[in-house]
């Protein structure tokens, strides 16, 4: 009997070492297309636990992932139980308007996001004027739905109702404007989100160096292996008119350095694609300036909404 329980046990401990971080689109776009704006789900394999990493489209994306049979189970359990939380990068629309609308459908649960996102909801959303209240703050009546969580760069946080932890990073989106990067943690591995931003350079501004700086061990150690970052617009694009987006030829300028700080690990590591903007052939185009021009051989990824990212 005792043999057969701790056979029973080893088996359990290897399973849950074995389960690894998923990523499912809800939404991939930045812009253009309602029924499809940035909203990505990350937790553990099969732990029907997930945090939503923006929150720009909900329920459309979740009835994409039933009609691809991601998920098999109904919309309303996806988004009231399935769903533990939000992080919300920064306060466009694109990123959070999801959220405001299923917010009377939603369950109680927490909105995590560096205190300038906070403001946003408290201040230009969750008020009589715009939207019901269903923070846990600001004007009256507050429904308290929501659970406000402010955050500090740098501090590692648990994502409550969840295995997972995480530490959140400033960004640069139009300066001054700001946005934010997640990095999340389950066990070892890891993997790193960011919202809407410039490069350093355009931007001027270390925001994104800071990060290459600090995520760069974890790279050589081959802990973190998975990168969505954003990419708006083709090459054609001046720099003057990216409004804090980025574009193939300087998210290369910015691999090179994260290349050169993780003593050139790159290689292998996934790169998903975030934010495109579908406009004309937009994106055809910048899917050719990015695989025509891989000297890091990182895998490109473009995901595609309702259907689990292959990792």
């Amino acid at each position: 009997m005792k043999k057969t329980i701790l056979g029973l046990c080893l088996i359990s401990t290897l399973y849950s070492y074995a389960q690894k971080l998923e990523i499912i689109p809800l939404g991939v776009y930045g812009g253009g297309i309602e029924s499809n704006l940035s909203c990505y789900l990350i937790g553990v394999e099969e732990s029907q636990s997930y945090i939503a990493l923006d929150a720009g489209t909900i329920r459309a994306g979740i009835e994409k992932t039933i009609e691809h049979r991601t998920f098999n189970t109904t919309t309303e359990n996806i988004l009231q139980n399935y769903i533990k939380g939000y992080f919300i990068s920064h306060g466009h629309l694109d990123h959070l308007s999801g959220l405001i609308i299923n917010s009377p459908d939603d369950s109680r649960k927490p909105i995590y996001g560096l205190p300038f996102v906070i403001d946003v909801f408290k201040n230009n959303y969750f008020r009589n004027s715009s939207w019901a209240n269903f923070g846990s703050e600001g004007e009256k009546p507050i429904i308290g739905k929501y659970q406000y969580k402010a955050l500090s760069p740098y501090q590692t946080f648990e994502l409550e109702n969840t295995s997972l932890t995480a530490e959140v990073f400033e960004l640069s989106h139009v300066n001054p404007q700001k946005s934010s990067a997640i990095l999340v943690r389950n066990n070892d591995e890891y993997i790193l989100y960011f919202g809407d931003t410039g490069a350093d350079r355009v931007e001027k501004t270390d925001n994104l160096n800071k990060i290459w700086e600090y995520i760069a061990p974890l790279i050589q150690n081959k802990n973190l292996h998975t990168i969505l970052i954003e990419v708006s617009f083709p090459n054609l694009q001046p720099e003057n008119k990216l409004y804090g987006h980025l574009t193939p030829n300087l998210l290369q300028e910015e691999l090179t350095k994260l290349d050169h700080l993780s003593n050139h690990s790159l290689e292998g590591i996934n790169i998903v694609i975030t934010h495109l903007k579908p406009k004309g052939d937009q994106i055809k185009i910048i899917k050719q300036e990015l695989e025509s021009n891989n000297p890091f051989k990182v895998n490109y990824i473009f995901p595609e909404q309702g259907k689990k990212i292959p990792l």
